[in-house]
Formats: structure tokens, C-alpha cells, sequence
């Protein structure tokens, strides 16, 4: 009998609940429903809104919503490419909507209202600071070793048309992001400890140090840079600069007042790292000596 009366109670309830709810919508589409109850904190027998929980649900809007701006580009042809804008909760306008929710009776509709996010680099900037190289530096490697040829490409495709702004420091790990199998990365030879050894995204460290040489030329002040504990064959000795997502980065600085634009290539069995800037720029470039084009048969981080 029991049972039976709380089962009731319930199927009475359930729709007072439902009535309550507020509807969170995203372009016409449900995104969650939320009830203001349990938003409440009580404090002194007065109800105030809890503000970790609000904070908690901002976030997990968020990560359903925001969208990063997809920055201009030169494309294969060297025409350039356009950016996309994206897209990011408008945090001010969804709180006042959410709180009038929470201060009222009854459901409620929010449709969730967003703010465009333009990206940092347009078609303009890239016109405007291509027209003036100011760097340039090639290493070489064996194309017969697919695995680790594949992994320069790919960290030189992810490298490519990379803007750094004036006052802006650069990182080789955030800018090429984390190695992973997901991403497309294989295993390659790598020098861990002076040892040789296999490791996903073996061979990136040839693009970091090609990059380190060229911007080197470029003048740029450079911040963070690691040899690795055993020679390599592909820049002079103490020109190689090694990375690793959990381990050495290699990061520098735009001393100028103007953005430096980074252009990274693979032909065949060389990579090579160019730097461009605006007409405008006054440089203090360094003389940087040459990679040799001698390398052994099998080639290593």
C-alpha cells in the first residue's frame, strides 16, 4: 500500500518537475534541461544561487558550443586561403537570461546566444607579410625511410603558415601539438638518453631544428632551446634544437614590431623552413652555417 501511494505521489510530481525545467536550445536543437531547484544554496534560511554549479554548467555549454576560428592560409598553389570564424558562448546575455530562470516560476526556453570569434590571421595580414623573406634554412634526409619522412610532413604541414604576432613567443609544442597515432603520427627512430630507440612522431625534431636555424637567421631572440644527448647528422653540431611533448620545447621570441610569417615545405628528401615578414620590417640577421648535404644512409632524431 505503501508502494502504491509514493509510486502515486511520484507520477504527480513528475510533471510539476517537468514544468519547471528551463529548455537550453542551440539553433533550434535541445541541448540539456536544467531545473532551477538545483541551483539553490542555501544559506542563513535565505536561497541563493549556487555559483560553483553555475559555473559547472557555463562550462559544459561551452564545451558543446565553442568553436575555434580556423586562421588563413597559403595553400599548395600559393594562393591564400581563407579563414573561418568561430563561434563561443555569450557568457554575459546566457547568465542574464539563466538567472531571470532562476528568479521566476514555471519553464522556461533559452536559446543559447553566441558570439562570433574572428581568427587572429585573415587574408589580408598573410598579402600584407609574405612579401619580405627574411629567413631560410634546409636540412636533408632519407626519403626511403617512409616512417620517419611521413612524420616531417606531417609536423611541417601542421608548422606551415604560422603567424607570429609582435611581443609573441613561439612554442614548437603547442604550435605542432602532441604527437599521437590518433593524429597520424608512426613510430620512427628517436635518441632518448643518448640511446637510439622507436618512438611515435620520430624524426620531428629535423623540422624543429631546421626551424631553430632559420629563425635564428631571422634574428628573433630565442627562448628555450636543448641539444640532444648524442650528435645528429643533419645540422652542424650544436645547431639541432630536440622537442618533446612531455620533455624540451623549443620556443623564441618576435623582437619586431612587425608578425613573422612561417612557411615549412618537405621536396623530396629536404625540408626546409622559410620566414617572411612585411616590407616594412628592419632585421638584425646572424650568420648561421649551412646544413651539410652529406648525410649517412639511415638518419636519426
Amino acid at each position: 500500500m505503501k508502494i502504491a501511494i509514493l509510486s502515486l505521489c511520484l507520477l504527480i510530481a513528475a510533471p510539476f518537475i517537468q514544468e519547471q525545467d528551463a529548455s537550453i536550445t542551440y539553433k533550434g536543437e535541445k541541448i540539456m534541461n536544467v531545473n532551477r531547484e538545483d541551483f539553490k544554496d542555501e544559506m542563513l534560511g535565505r536561497p541563493f544561487v549556487d555559483t560553483k554549479k553555475t559555473a559547472q554548467l557555463m562550462a559544459a555549454l561551452e564545451s558543446k558550443i565553442n568553436r575555434e576560428p580556423v586562421p588563413a592560409k597559403i595553400g599548395e598553389t600559393e594562393e591564400i586561403l581563407p579563414g573561418k570564424p568561430g563561434t563561443k558562448v555569450d557568457q554575459k546575455r546566457f547568465t542574464e537570461e539563466f538567472y531571470r530562470y532562476l528568479n521566476s516560476n514555471g519553464a522556461a526556453a533559452i536559446q543559447t546566444p553566441t558570439l562570433p570569434v574572428h581568427p587572429r590571421v585573415d587574408s589580408e595580414l598573410l598579402a600584407t607579410i609574405r612579401t619580405k623573406q627574411i629567413g631560410q634554412y634546409v636540412t636533408y634526409f632519407n626519403k626511403n625511410n617512409q616512417e620517419r619522412a611521413h612524420n616531417i610532413r606531417l609536423a611541417a604541414e601542421a608548422l606551415d603558415s604560422h603567424v607570429v604576432f609582435p611581443g609573441e613567443v613561439f612554442s614548437f609544442n603547442q604550435v605542432v601539438g602532441k604527437r599521437t597515432v590518433e593524429k597520424g603520427y608512426k613510430k620512427a627512430p628517436v635518441i632518448v638518453k643518448g640511446e637510439v630507440t622507436e618512438g611515435i612522431g620520430g624524426g620531428i625534431c629535423q623540422l624543429s631544428s631546421t626551424l631553430f636555424n632559420s629563425v635564428d637567421k631571422a634574428g628573433v631572440k630565442i627562448m628555450e632551446r636543448y641539444s640532444h644527448s648524442k650528435r645528429v647528422p643533419y645540422v652542424p653540431e650544436g645547431r639541432d634544437a630536440t622537442v618533446s611533448w612531455y620533455g624540451p620545447d623549443f620556443t623564441f621570441k618576435n623582437p619586431y614590431n612587425q608578425p613573422l610569417l612561417i612557411r615549412s615545405k618537405v621536396y623530396g628528401g629536404q625540408m626546409m623552413v622559410k620566414v617572411y615578414s612585411s616590407e616594412v620590417i628592419n632585421i638584425e640577421p646572424n650568420e648561421v652555417p649551412d646544413a651539410s648535404k652529406q648525410l649517412p644512409e639511415e638518419m636519426f632524431q
